[in-house]
């Protein structure tokens, strides 16, 4: 185990695991070396079903340099409807090749466009449209541009695949004389930087602000804080609002991208004199409910990573339990070869109950846990209690701060510890295949193989 990056350090991720030095390299030196394929359950009838039984049209889109969101609206644009008319179960980025599902409303296999850089694949059709449950999880295929030391990939492997603890491993957990592998390896289940911000990562901050009924500065949290990845006209601007409070003039400062920090300083502006704790959630509610939603599970995943880092701190297991943790089981519809943990089915361990867990731990049917802290969290007991509790002190929350007004309130849940993959690990070019269930990151599993400036990871 050593010491993580400075920039994850800020947002709770404070070890590697692996030992080794990273590769280093670095990702998406072209959209076709970072594919992305969601892993789906979602059930369709055929094409030439009834459309009153069945109105949605189904279809898997191969995306070359498309932002989900903008194609849907492309998608929408080119029906002639309504952009709410079209659904997807999860958003990927634009600088990859993925493959997604998406749902239409009253469309036929006919009314799909074509679209430059979109193959589409008609599926059928189905009662329902698209939402986020549907989605599994992802595969991944990711190649390494000019790893400085690829020949460490191959001790990174075994590194995680001891720290995965998967009863048996293909190939017997090693990688093969030619430096390929097939094995299982494990991974802390952080939240990696971009639930944060990869180049600003104040998110969490915000949400802290907001659960500690500081309003004004969780609005001042996203409306400051510069960086240095920003452009110098937008530093300048954030400064600006910080020392002066100017709205009116911020507003001439604060360049027209940044349309959240605009639409916040316009409500501050509409008042004269110095805006009440009100007015200031008044302004953070200038902004979509998903970066509502967003703020303050910001907040619940640093206080996860924290845990995780104490965890790993203080020499416990992330794939077996101790007395007192809480667990939880698979999945049992999860797609063949993906451990999907079902937080719903949750079990306390006690003393009696250790050696059964892990038997199920170490057969991938149950998965150790952490708080995402909400209002109906009950903590762990025996020494994962004590780190959760000592977290939760130290940031000065508790989970009652998360009764909140709208969008902000969180009733919370658990989250699995450990992040455990099948990978496939090629030499030329360096290649990592693996699969991840939904909500984990795949910048979790690289950042233990690069060990680089998380930017570069995006």
């Amino acid at each position: 185990m050593r010491s993580g990056h400075p920039t994850e350090q800020a947002v709770g991720m404070e070890y590697y695991v692996s030992d080794a030095d990273g590769i280093g390299g670095r990702l998406r030196e072209d959209d076709a070396d970072f594919r992305v394929r969601e892993l789906e359950r979602f059930d369709t009838e055929p094409v030439d079903a009834p459309t009153d039984a069945y109105p949605h049209l189904v279809f898997r889109a191969t995306l070359r340099g498309w932002d989900t969101n903008d194609f849907a609206s492309r998608l929408s644009d080119a029906l002639g409807v309504s952009r709410e008319r079209v659904n997807w179960a999860g958003t990927k980025d634009k600088y990859a090749v993925t493959t997604q599902l998406f749902s239409v409303y009253g469309a036929d296999p006919a009314d799909l466009p074509e679209i430059n850089g979109v193959d589409i694949e008609v599926l059928g059709r189905a009662g329902r449209n698209l939402e986020f449950g549907d989605l599994a999880g992802n595969e991944f295929e990711l190649v390494v541009t000019d790893p400085e030391r690829p020949e460490n990939a191959a001790t990174i492997t075994d590194e995680l695949g001891e720290f995965g603890g998967l009863e048996t491993n293909k190939n017997g957990g090693h990688t093969d004389s030619d430096g390929e592998s097939d094995v299982s390896i494990g991974v802390p289940n952080f939240f990696g930087q971009q639930r944060f911000g990869s180049r600003r990562p104040v998110t969490h901050e915000v949400g802290l602000a907001i659960a500690r009924d500081d309003w004004e500065g969780a609005v001042m949290a996203y409306l400051g804080n510069p960086t240095d990845a920003e452009p110098e006209s937008t530093q300048e601007a954030r400064t600006f609002v910080e020392e002066t409070r100017d709205w009116q003039e911020a507003l001439e400062r604060v360049p027209n991208r940044l349309r959240y920090e605009r639409s916040m300083i316009h409500a501050l502006a509409e008042d004269d004199g110095e805006p009440s704790a009100a007015e200031f959630r008044e302004a953070l509610e200038r902004v979509p409910s998903n970066l509502q939603r967003l703020f303050v599970h910001a907040a619940q995943s640093y206080a996860f990573n924290l845990m995780l880092s104490e965890r790993l701190e203080r020499g416990l297991p992330f794939d077996r339990p101790l007395a007192g943790d809480v667990v939880c089981f698979s999945d049992t519809d999860a797609p063949d070869g993906l451990e999907l943990p079902d937080t719903d089915r949750l079990q306390r361990v006690d003393e009696r109950r250790v050696d059964s867990v892990t038997r199920h731990c170490e057969r991938g049917r149950a998965f150790v846990t952490a708080p995402l802290v909400g209002t109906e969290t009950e903590l762990a007991d025996g020494e994962q209690g004590e780190i959760e509790r000592a977290v939760l002190d130290d940031l000065g929350l508790e989970p009652a701060d998360f009764d909140l007004p709208g969008e902000f309130h969180s009733s919370g849940t658990r989250r699995a510890m450990l992040l455990r993959t099948d990978l496939r690990l090629e030499t030329e070019p360096l290649t990592l295949e693996f699969a991840l269930p939904k909500g984990s990151y795949a910048t979790v599993v690289l950042r233990e193989y690069l060990k680089v400036d998380p930017i570069d990871l995006g």
